[in-house]
C-alpha cells in the first residue's frame, strides 16, 4: 500500500509518521505541495499514482483546503477529508458545527463591522478574546480588557487590510486554571490527553506552554469525541477549557494535529496511532471501490 504524506517541511513529527508507516509495511512517500500542480480533470499525476490515501500535514490552511478538495476530485482519500478541513480551518464554522451538535463551548459571535464587534464585546463582557478566523499556534490572539482596548485593537485590525482582518471573531474569556487540555482523536479513539500549562493566558506549546499528563476521564473522553464527530470526524486535536466551576468547554478543533509537545508527557505511540488511522482509511476506501 502506498501512502503519501504531503508537507512543505519535514519536521520531527513528519519523520516519525513516515517511519511508523514504513514499519507497518506501507510504502510511505513524502510530497511537497509546492511542487504539485492542481489540474482540473480526472487524470491522476504521476506523483500520486497508486496512492491509497494522502495524509495532509500542511502548515498552511489554504494549501490543505485546496489540496483536500482537489484530491477528493481525483477520488483519492485524504486525512482529513475536505469538509473537515474546511470546517476546522475556520473558527466560526467550527463554532457553528459544535453548536449544532450541542457541544459546550465559550459564548461566541462573529461581527462583520467594527461597530458590531464593539457591540459583541460589550455583550460578552470584558475581558473578552478576539481571534483570527484562520490561524494556529496562538498567533494574533488578543485579550481585550475594556472598551478603550477594544477600539484600539479593532482599528489596528482594520488598518492591516485584507478581508479576514475585518471579520471579528469574538469569544468570552474563560479564566482557566493556568492550563488547558489538548486531546488527540483518531476516529472513535482518544489517543491521548495532556495539560498545556503556562503562566500566560495563551497556553499553546508554540508559545511556551509545557505539557503534562491529563487523566482521560469518561466526561473528557465523551466531550472530545463529540467535538470530533461534530466537525465530521477524522484525525483531530481538540482543545478543552476548564471553567472556574469545573465545567469543560471546547475551545477549538484542529485538522492538522501537532504532537511534539505531547510526546514528552505521554507513553502513547502517537505516530503509530496516526499511521494506523491513515492505513485504515486507505483500506476502507479500497474496499468501498474508490477510484484510487
Amino acid at each position: 500500500m502506498r501512502i503519501a504524506v504531503v508537507c512543505s517541511r519535514v519536521r520531527i513529527e513528519e519523520k516519525l509518521i513516515l517511519a511508523a508507516l514504513r514499519d507497518r509495511g506501507a510504502e510511505a512517500v513524502r510530497l511537497d505541495p509546492r511542487g504539485l500542480l492542481l489540474g482540473v480533470g480526472r487524470e491522476v499525476p504521476g506523483a500520486l499514482a497508486g496512492v491509497g490515501a494522502v495524509l495532509l500535514r500542511c502548515i498552511s490552511h489554504s494549501r490543505a483546503f485546496y489540496l483536500s478538495r482537489w484530491l477528493e476530485h481525483l477520488g483519492i482519500p485524504t486525512v482529513n477529508r475536505h469538509p473537515v478541513v474546511a470546517t476546522c480551518g475556520d473558527k466560526f464554522l467550527t463554532s457553528l458545527a459544535l453548536a449544532e451538535a450541542g457541544v459546550p463551548q465559550p459564548r461566541t459571535a462573529l461581527a462583520l463591522s467594527r461597530t458590531a464587534a464593539l457591540e459583541a464585546l460589550e455583550g460578552l463582557g470584558y475581558p473578552a478574546v478576539l481571534k483570527p478566523l484562520v490561524g494556529s499556534w496562538g498567533r494574533l490572539l488578543a485579550r481585550v480588557n475594556d472598551r478603550d482596548a477594544a477600539e484600539a485593537i479593532l482599528e489596528h485590525k482594520e488598518t492591516l487590510g485584507g478581508y479576514l482582518h475585518s471579520l471579528f471573531y469574538a469569544q468570552e474569556y474563560v479564566d482557566k486554571p493556568g492550563r488547558d487540555i489538548r486531546a488527540l482523536v483518531a476516529g472513535d479513539r482518544v489517543v491521548y490527553a495532556v495539560y498545556r500549562e503556562s503562566g500566560h493566558w495563551i497556553t499553546n506549546t508554540a508559545r511556551g506552554g509545557v505539557t503534562t499528563p491529563c487523566p482521560l476521564t469518561p466526561e473528557l473522553e465523551a466531550l472530545v469525541l463529540a467535538a470530533a464527530r461534530a466537525v465530521g470526524g477524522g484525525l483531530l486535536a481538540v482543545d478543552v477549557l476548564e471553567t472556574a466551576d469545573g465545567a469543560l468547554l471546547v475551545g477549538e478543533v484542529n485538522h492538522t494535529p501537532e504532537f511534539h509537545g505531547a510526546m514528552a508527557a505521554v507513553e502513547a505511540d502517537i505516530p503509530g496511532a496516526i499511521a494506523d488511522f491513515v492505513i485504515r482509511a486507505a483500506k476502507e476506501a479500497r474496499c468501498c471501490g474508490s477510484p484510487s
